[in-house]
């Protein structure tokens, strides 16, 4: 790498909050980060997970904090961004992570489109665009007063076509996308045009949360709905969680100083591929 080209992508020292930081994709997201010099502070509601991911952050010998977030508390988002400024000083990019369905918003043989409870079709919306909002006002807030830096949301392939079952989380993701592009334009217009906020939009990759819905629980094999996702993958494969981490780079650091307002497919061909 030359010297160019290494000044594009450098990211050290730049101070990093990660909400969903304990989960399995965000996780990699924060230890890709660290190790390019970024001091990660690792947000999830459940804080012995993002302990976890601290410490093999720490272990392998990079900068990092962990704190207890729930995204749809406002004031539990201002605790842990507090302790993040008292760690580190402030914050130069956030990344939106938390996010995710749920088997009670899910259409199936035993659960009807009429019949689906409205308490967790808002719980699946407001996990993934409130759980968006509420930390870009925060973190967003302390960002501004530096006058630059990125917010980076997580999208989906279900914000570009939504997917059969999902209703709730295809809607939610598509809310996301949106407000990708709203906060981008608000962003310039009125605080800074050097604070960039832009998505990625991964395309299927294994979680806690879609697993059920992908391979059988008791075999491990794919289940007929897994089967079609790669059949209609051109690259043949679920995504690996570092898959996502030349993306995000590039989208926090100079070399997309840019770029601003875009949602980026992650997704091994899925979007580009008819089906025929």
């Amino acid at each position: 790498m030359n010297e160019k080209t290494a000044e594009l992508f450098d990211v050290s020292g730049k101070v990093v909050a990660i909400t969903g930081g304990g989960g399995v994709l965000c996780g990699a997201m924060a230890q890709g980060l660290a190790a390019r010099g970024v001091k990660v502070a690792v947000l999830d509601i459940r804080l012995e997970f993002a302990e976890k991911v601290a410490a093999a952050i720490r272990a392998a010998g990079g900068e990092a904090t962990a704190a207890e977030a729930n995204v749809l508390d406002k004031a539990s988002v201002q605790a842990a961004a507090q302790q993040v400024v008292d760690t580190y000083g402030g914050i130069d990019i956030l990344i939106n992570g938390a996010g995710g369905n749920k088997k009670e918003a899910t259409t199936g043989p035993d659960l009807s489109f009429f019949d689906l409870p409205p308490d967790a079709v808002q719980w699946v919306f407001n996990l993934n665009f409130i759980g968006s909002l509420l930390p870009s006002q925060v973190f967003g807030k302390l960002i501004v007063e530096r006058g630059a830096g990125s917010i980076i949301n997580i999208s989906s392939m279900n914000a570009f076509k939504p997917l059969t079952k999902i209703p709730a989380y295809s809607g939610a993701k598509a809310a996301v996308s949106n407000f990708t592009q709203w906060l981008a334009v608000h962003m310039a217009q009125n605080y800074s045009k050097a604070v960039r906020v832009n998505a990625i939009a991964p395309g299927f990759f294994e979680t806690e949360q879609n697993r059920f819905l992908l391979r059988d629980e008791k075999t491990g094999n794919l289940t007929p709905r897994g089967q079609v996702i790669i059949d209609h993958t051109p690259m043949g494969r679920y995504g690996a969680p570092e898959d996502l981490l030349g993306t995000l780079l590039w989208l926090v650091s100079p070399a997309s100083g840019f770029v601003t307002g875009i949602v980026v497919p992650v997704d091994g061909g899925f979007s580009a591929f008819s089906g025929v």
